[in-house]
């Protein structure tokens, strides 16, 4: 098939490249030119503007957005909107607000422009790993879209099975799902946002714990000097609580095991806000990512090592850079 890519960060410029290696036809555009032109470099279809990028789309026009959420989302799907007729489909493949969708998608359709939100989990990696997708709009219009998801997707590896699943129909053993109507793909997103935070902020203390226990003034036969990238490796292998946030966890700590080079300045990146205003609206408990989303707040003030912990489980997997500050670390 052949689609646009708006946005070739550290996500778009992947998964342009992971759709072409799929054998689908990616014209691309962004601000910076060089990012096109070495784009252009590997097979990609150059755009010199949008108007150019619109009018190279095949028929139906597909275009993908990879852009920050908010503003540059809005503006961005409203000015190809305006290249676009009946029938053209727009994907946003970002992490905008799910609200935002829903909204957007009303205006849209009375232009009989497709619009899908597309939740998309991935990062750095995904380009040899696959995006995990949550997709929200037209069941039909996803179908249709079919070949570009399954090219993105991990597909099934050699991850075992769940006992039981063969009875059950979808593609999520492929790595993406459609979620339902607009909004819900993002919503999906959103909330496995959150308890991203969650997780990473539980590594994140129990990590704190062991740097510190071998403290003076704790009893002599209770300080331990512990291996960090030891733990982090046998937890690895067998432990019921491996995952592949501590898998970056241990390649973290092998490289330094002080994490010396991050601050614990934590940025949060907007889901997990949203998350916490959605349990508020269906008055559900959310102890544990309201607690780690504000950690994230407090990190901005005092720095822990467990802010350097998630510093560097964000960089690890999303490429996420630090910003600069002057605050002190502990």
């Amino acid at each position: 098939m052949r689609l646009g890519m708006v946005g070739l960060g550290r996500m778009g410029s992947n998964m342009a490249r992971r759709l072409m290696r799929g054998g689908h036809e990616v014209v691309v555009t962004d601000l910076s030119p060089d990012a096109v032109k070495g784009m252009a470099k590997e097979s990609a279809i150059a755009s010199s503007s949008l108007d150019d990028f619109c009018s190279k789309l095949g028929s139906p026009k597909i275009a993908w957005l990879m852009v920050p959420a908010g503003g540059p989302t809005e503006s961005t799907a409203q000015a190809i909107a305006q290249h676009m007729k009946s029938g053209d489909i727009l994907i946003d493949g970002g992490n905008s607000y799910f609200k935002d969708d829903i909204r957007r998608s009303k205006i849209f359709r009375d232009k009989g422009i497709h619009y899908v939100d597309v939740g998309t989990s991935g990062g750095v990696w995904g380009l040899e790993r696959g995006y995990c997708m949550m997709i929200g709009g037209s069941k039909e219009v996803v179908q249709q879209l079919d070949p570009i998801f399954k090219t993105l997707a991990p597909g099934r590896g050699d991850i075992p099975r769940t006992p039981g699943r063969e009875k059950l129909p979808g593609t999520a053993e492929e790595g993406y799902i459609y979620c339902g109507p607009s909004g819900s793909g993002h919503f999906v997103k959103m909330v496995h946002n959150g308890i991203e935070y969650g997780i990473m902020q539980a590594y994140a203390e129990g990590f704190d714990i062991f740097r510190n226990a071998n403290k003076p003034d704790l009893p002599k036969d209770q300080q331990y000097d512990l291996n960090l990238a030891d733990i982090a490796e046998v937890w690895r292998r067998g432990s019921v609580v491996s995952s592949w946030l501590l898998d970056l966890t241990a390649i973290a700590l092998a490289e330094n095991a002080t994490l010396s080079e991050y601050s614990g300045f934590v940025q949060d990146s907007g889901e997990g806000r949203w998350t916490i205003e959605a349990a508020i609206d269906e008055a559900v408990p959310v102890d544990v990512l309201s607690a780690a989303l504000f950690v994230r707040f407090r990190s901005r003030q005092e720095h822990t090592f467990a802010e350097k912990m998630l510093s560097a489980m964000r960089q690890k997997f999303g490429g996420h850079v630090e910003p600069k500050t002057e605050k002190k670390s502990a």
